[in-house]
């Protein structure tokens, strides 16, 4: 199992370190940031006190070695637009993206998975079809249009919950439903078609055969089998809905992660932008690690490999 957890770190660091020196180049290769700092008004002599200034005039390789220490320290460096710290920026406003990603998750995992095995036991029914139907619209629809009709529906014709901001928490369930939205689809055919092939398996002939109850076979032996891919899919889904936050946040209103970062492209406030792009990676990455982990524990022949 140290093997297992010690190979999986490695790997984990290695593509932190891709996701730093990518991000880094991406901010470097979009434009002269001294000239962006600026502004269209600002003479040669302007731009080229800023470049100095900010130490844009330095190597890219030292400009990044200098970033990366800061970064690892907790300094991730100030806001151009805000005048602020960053870390502060980004500390105030995580909370929101991580509440809005766990209430989707959580409403996706309590609506996929016992549509999953409705589904499954009910393999080639009618209502087989139909969950399979809701699925297929699910992965299809955008989740801009989505918004703008539970906005529409819930929150101007029938004023039931609010459209923008959190003022309580009734401002996450039109945002969290939305985002549940995109991942309900994938969990729900993976837990479908676990599920399918676990209550075709011999051990689940032989307890029928022993004489246990439906829902012991299917909730207490099937599911546990059918699980596993699950977990992972699950920890990708939540890295994707706290990555695709930023169009959810920006309808919504919400002051998140994803809602600074629209703010920062969209004023050229690129400190802000490779912030939030480090640490929305490292989140993804830290939960596709935390879901190997517990693949893991839940099949013992992964430790092995």
């Amino acid at each position: 199992m140290l093997i297992f957890v010690f190979r999986r770190a490695v790997l984990a660091l290695l593509v932190c370190l891709t996701v730093l020196v990518v991000s880094f180049a991406l901010t470097r290769l979009s434009g002269d940031l001294a000239a962006s700092i600026a502004g269209p008004n600002a003479t040669a002599d302007d731009v080229a006190i800023i470049r100095k200034n900010y130490g844009l005039d330095r190597p890219l390789t030292q400009q990044f070695v200098d970033w990366a220490a800061a970064a690892a320290s907790g300094d991730l460096g100030r806001s151009y637009l805000y005048h602020a710290p960053v870390s502060g920026l980004i500390r105030v406003r995580l909370p929101v993206t991580l509440t809005l990603g766990l209430s989707g998750l959580a409403i996706a995992l309590v609506v996929a998975i016992p549509l999953g095995i409705l589904a499954a036991m009910r393999e080639g029914s009618a209502a087989d079809r139909a969950i399979m139907l809701v699925a297929l619209l699910g992965q299809a629809m955008p989740s801009f249009w989505l918004s703008l009709t539970l906005i529409i529906w819930f929150g101007l014709n029938l004023q039931w919950l609010p459209i923008s901001g959190i003022e309580s928490w009734q401002g996450y369930i039109l945002p969290a439903t939305v985002l549940a939205f995109s991942a309900i689809p994938a969990l729900m055919r993976l837990t479908r078609a676990g599920m399918v092939d676990a209550l075709s398996a011999d051990y689940i002939r032989t307890a029928r055969a022993k004489g246990l109850s439906r829902s012991k076979i299917v909730l207490k032996h099937a599911l546990r089998n059918a699980a596993m891919p699950v977990v992972s899919i699950a920890a990708v889904q939540l890295g994707f809905m706290l990555g695709g936050s930023i169009v959810i946040e920006t309808v919504f209103a919400l002051p998140g992660i994803g809602y600074l970062a629209w703010e920062s492209i969209s004023k050229n406030d690129f400190p802000v932008v490779q912030a939030v792009v480090m640490i929305l990676a490292l989140l993804y990455i830290g939960l596709t690690l935390l879901a190997d982990l517990m693949n893991a524990v839940l099949d013992p022949r992964l430790r092995a490999s």
